[in-house]
């Protein structure tokens, strides 16, 4: 496992050979960059009391990006040298056609860094990791006599990007990954049921590997699986929702973020395409979307197009005021780039994705708005969800939720599914908390077959007139 820094342009490609074929890709486009990428990544997972999965994966290649309007002409390739690039070229000439575009102006420079570049899984050695898995396994099953079954899993990955822009320009960036997740089964009287917890972010293992941090992630997953151990079935009906802090922003990445994504106004296929300027949630709701934050697993000093990441106000106090945006996107609705054009890998193409998407606090109490609410369920967990971006009706689960009735917290109730549309659950929140929290760094995003890292945030929620699927009443 290398340390070396990743100079394709001394070891692999002569750089001004390089601009040159690009610009050769590039005459007569819009828009393009030569994205080279080289990442490590390895996971560990201790199952069951035994290694279930240790793998490391190394990859490097090159993309190479040509853009005429709506058009996009891409090439992506393994092998970094002449040749390669050579025939990219021959590709991405095919979207130019004739030319006639206009070359947009190269992304603005920065100086920020918001992570650290060291390798972090240089930061402990392979036996050492394995050791400290076996502790966990040790320490979970420890907690409890019901504890059945302990799942540990360890990754961490390195992404070193450079990216070549026709005018020249040289961006890099180095990003750290790293997460742990513990997840715990309990079983008593034959019934079973589980629980996970865990995160982590662009931030060394240390964090995450000392006593203290997996304790009580550890600690956590036995609670969420207890509580679920308890739980009754979930009732089903229209009934209003109390929303927890942190995590459950899941919901509002997928229902609300996705239908924020330039490239899905741009083609009207948005459930809000069109509605600029215009009152689209309750007042007192404003949404960001922010790459800048240090060290999180959602933050990019710069973007997969060069362009410096930002802190994007998408909705202010109920008014829709900004799309997330790619370089292309931007260009065709005349407006700025966001610092949001994303790709999974060199391989892929970039386009409008979120960082770390939030809800800024208001000013109830959580337990003030959990005693407004009269007939209800209070969701404080999430797994899966679905979403239909053109009408953002969603459907999600929740992995731990409780009745409320008059105001008062009851039984835990298991199978609950809240069901909606993003547009009218946007206008049916009742009551914002004072306690907004971003997720632990659990957040990964699909979109067009990509997955980039992701966070979401929130203050607790009251919102009203929910439908929540689960057993009947």
């Amino acid at each position: 496992m290398s340390a070396d820094p990743f100079r394709p342009f001394e070891t692999n490609l002569d750089r001004d050979t390089a601009l040159s074929l690009l610009r050769d890709a590039t005459q007569g486009a819009d828009d393009g960059e030569l994205f080279l990428e080289r990442r490590k990544s390895e996971t560990l997972t201790f199952d069951d009391g035994h290694i279930k999965t240790a793998s490391f994966n190394a990859a490097e290649g090159f993309g190479l990006r040509a853009v005429r309007g709506e058009t996009a002409g891409y090439a992506h390739s393994t092998t970094i040298d002449e040749h390669a690039l050579r025939r990219a070229v021959a590709t991405t000439r095919l979207a130019v056609g004739a030319g006639g575009g206009t070359m947009a102006d190269g992304p603005a420079g920065t100086n920020r860094k918001l992570y650290s570049d060291a390798d972090p899984m240089l930061q402990a050695t392979f036996p050492a990791k394995i050791d400290i898995l076996r502790e966990i396994d040790a320490y979970a099953r420890g907690l409890d006599p019901r504890v059945v079954q302990v799942t540990a899993t360890l990754s961490a990955s390195h992404q070193e990007v450079l990216i070549l822009r026709p005018e020249g320009t040289l961006v890099t960036d180095i990003r750290p990954m790293t997460r742990l997740n513990i997840g715990v089964i309990v079983e008593d009287n034959g019934k079973r049921e589980s629980g996970m917890d865990g995160g982590g972010g662009r931030a060394g293992l240390i964090g995450l590997i000392g006593r203290d941090s997996w304790e009580s992630v550890a600690r956590e997953a036995l609670r969420i699986a207890l509580v679920n151990l308890d739980a009754e079935p979930a009732p089903a009906g229209v009934m209003d929702v109390v929303l927890g802090p942190g995590w459950p922003g899941i919901l509002l990445h997928e229902a609300i973020g996705h239908g924020l994504e330039g490239d899905f106004n741009r083609k009207g296929s948005s459930a809000f395409a069109g509605l600029m300027g215009q009152q689209i949630a309750a007042k007192g709701v404003t949404v960001l979307d922010d790459g800048t934050i240090p060290d999180r697993r959602g933050s990019i000093t710069v973007d997969d197009e060069g362009t410096p990441s930002a802190k994007n106000v998408l909705i202010e106090d109920g008014v829709l005021v900004g799309y997330m945006q790619d370089r292309q996107s931007a260009r065709l609705m005349g407006v700025a780039p966001t610092g949001n054009g994303r790709r999974e890998s060199y391989a892929h193409t970039p386009m409008p994705r979120m960082t770390n998407t939030y809800m800024l606090a208001g000013d109830a109490t959580p337990e003030s708005l959990v005693a407004d609410l009269k007939d209800g369920i209070y969701a404080v967990g999430f797994g899966g969800g679905q979403v239909d971006i053109t009408n953002g009706k969603f459907v999600f689960s929740c992995t731990e939720a409780y009745r409320v009735k008059n105001g008062i917290v009851g039984a835990p109730v298991k199978g609950a599914t809240l069901i909606g549309d993003g547009a009218t659950a946007l206008k049916q929140i009742r009551g914002i908390g004072n306690d907004m929290q971003l997720d632990p760094g659990m957040g990964n995003c699909g979109k067009a077959g990509q997955w980039v890292p992701v966070g979401v945030g929130q203050p607790s929620l009251l919102i009203g007139s929910l439908t929540v699927g689960g057993a009947a009443a």
